[in-house]
């Protein structure tokens, strides 16, 4: 992300984004709620363009694809959703199955492996027959990574993987994470509010606010700075530069308006 700006009915999400995401690395993507962590991996994948500056991906710019080649850049990606989205119609075996039988004419038997060996891989391989509404919210969250890794792509992304999740279904997902990334050798992503996770994990961290990065570094880095606005999101304070109440006009105001309405 070189510069980028991106803004929705003239409010602005980013302006002026600077990331650069090292390949082999886990690259955690932090910040308050509303800062625009979700849109970031939209921007990555083609989903949204940015009104101004670059998005660049294995070395191609994002918004100078056609529909094509985006979608063959989508192939080298893979996407853990928010809690999963699984699609519920169909079992585990066929959710992991999914993008494997949509882009490739490989055998039944090789997708049988295929599918197994990833199964197997997030300690699910027992379960490929369940129905995502007989999963728990950690189970689904790692059929959804076996969905995401079954394709071996080169760039994992994860959006907000850990919401929902109990401690020992957190601990799971946490360790997966690394290992993937370790044992794949893939780049990842991983878009999150939860410091303390993501500092367990994270090679390097960018935190966003005001649309652009106020710090990066590795989590240990940004744990000991002098920022204001770091020191209030790394510790979770009420106070500091992060306000509390989205901008509005003056409340007294504004109620003796409503009165004389």
């Amino acid at each position: 992300m070189r510069d980028a700006h991106y803004a929705v009915d003239g409010r602005p999400i980013f302006a002026g984004l600077n990331i650069r995401v090292r390949r082999g690395l886990i690259t955690a993507v932090m910040g308050p709620s509303g800062t625009g962590k979700t849109t970031l991996l939209r921007l990555i994948t083609g989903q949204l363009f940015a009104d101004r500056g670059q998005v660049s991906v294995f070395g191609r710019d994002i918004a100078s694809l056609s529909r094509s080649e985006i979608y063959g850049v989508r192939r080298r990606m893979g996407m853990l959703f928010q809690n999963g989205a699984l699609l519920t119609d169909i079992n585990v075996f066929e959710n992991v199955a999914f993008p494997v039988r949509e882009h490739t004419d490989l055998p039944e038997s090789v997708i049988r492996k295929l599918v197994l060996t990833k199964l197997e891989a997030v300690g699910l391989r027992g379960a490929a027959e369940l129905m995502p509404g007989e999963l728990s919210g950690g189970m689904a969250r790692r059929v959804a990574l076996a969905r995401a890794i079954v394709m071996d792509p080169e760039l994992l992304l994860y959006d907000e993987p850990f919401v929902g999740l109990d401690p020992i279904s957190l601990g799971v997902i946490l360790r997966l994470i690394k290992q993937m990334n370790q044992a794949l050798g893939i780049t990842s992503i991983v878009v999150s509010h939860d410091v303390h996770e993501l500092a367990s994990i994270a090679d390097q961290s960018y935190l966003l606010s005001g649309g652009c990065v106020v710090a990066a570094g590795t989590p240990q880095e940004l744990a000991h700075s002098d920022s204001e606005t770091v020191h209030q999101f790394m510790t979770g304070s009420a106070e500091g530069p992060v306000r509390f109440h989205y901008p509005a006009p003056d409340y007294a105001s504004q109620l003796l308006g409503a009165d004389e309405g």
